[in-house]
C-alpha cells in the first residue's frame, strides 16, 4: 500500500462527490463530535440541523473540524481533514442568498433534511423542531489517498 499526500486542490474537488462528514467542536476543551450531511460548493460546505448541543457549541465557538472519508478497501481509501469556520445562515434578509443556496445544495440528496429534522426525545421531553442552516468555511484542507500495490517497503 502506498498513502500520498493529496494537494487541496485535489480535496475540493473531492469534496463534490462527498456527502457524509464528521463534524467536530469544542467547548471548555472538551471535543464533541457527531455525522452530518453536507453539500461543497465554492469554498463552503453547507448543512442543516436543529438547535442541540452540536448548535450551541459550534456558536459558542466556531472552530470546527471536518473529517470524511471513502474507504473502498482497507488498502485503498481516502480522508479528507477540514479545518474551518461555523457560520450560521440566519433566518434574516442578510443571510437570505446564502440559505438560498444552501437549501438548493441541499436538497439534490434524497433525505437532505435528516437526521437534523427527524423528531427527537431527550430525557423524555420531544427536542424542538427549530431549522437551523449553517454553512463551514474552509481555512485549511489535509488530505491522503491509499493505494494497493503502491510499492515502497511494507511492514509485515
Amino acid at each position: 500500500m502506498l498513502i500520498q499526500e493529496m494537494t487541496r486542490g485535489d480535496s475540493l474537488s473531492l469534496l463534490k462527490s462527498m456527502r457524509l462528514g464528521r463534524l467536530a467542536c469544542a467547548k471548555d476543551a472538551q471535543p464533541y463530535i457527531t455525522p452530518f450531511y453536507f453539500s461543497f460548493a465554492g469554498n463552503y460546505l453547507y448543512s442543516f440541523s436543529t438547535v442541540g448541543q452540536r448548535i450551541d457549541w459550534m456558536r459558542e465557538n466556531p472552530l470546527v473540524c471536518v473529517e470524511t472519508d471513502e474507504v473502498m478497501s482497507s488498502q485503498e481509501w481516502v480522508s479528507i481533514i477540514i479545518f474551518g469556520s461555523y457560520q450560521e445562515l440566519t433566518d434574516t434578509a442578510e443571510w437570505e442568498r446564502e440559505r438560498a443556496i444552501a437549501h438548493e445544495l441541499l436538497q439534490h440528496h434524497p433525505d437532505w433534511w435528516e437526521p437534523g429534522y427527524v423528531k427527537t426525545t431527550i430525557d423524555g421531553r420531544d427536542r424542538p423542531l427549530d431549522p437551523v442552516y449553517f454553512r463551514i468555511e474552509i481555512t485549511e484542507t489535509t488530505g491522503h489517498r491509499a493505494t494497493a500495490n503502491g510499492g515502497g517497503d511494507q511492514l509485515g
